[in-house]
């Protein structure tokens, strides 16, 4: 579990167009809330460009395709945002 200074917080992993958009691989960033709330505050931490990456997006959570946007995310996971891949 990652913690800093007592707090809980989530890794996030970007691939592929998501990493182009964040302009990152991988930030850490506070936890403690569900997917939607991650989401929009990756939205407003990086921008339109993100936000439109995110809303097409699949999404891990410490390996697992995570579906309940609702559900809170688990304390210390890595979550790995998926954006949609071409090719055949």
């Amino acid at each position: 579990m990652t913690s800093t200074a007592g707090k809980t917080t989530l890794v996030v992993r970007y691939f592929a167009a998501a990493r182009a958009a964040a302009g990152v691989a991988e930030e850490t960033l506070p936890g403690g809330g569900s997917l939607d709330e991650l989401t929009g505050e990756l939205a407003v931490r990086h921008g339109s460009r993100l936000a439109g990456v995110l809303s097409m997006a699949s999404f891990l959570v410490d390996g697992v395709a995570w579906h309940d946007r609702q559900a809170p995310l688990p304390g210390g996971a890595t979550v790995d945002v998926l954006p949609p891949f071409a090719g055949g």
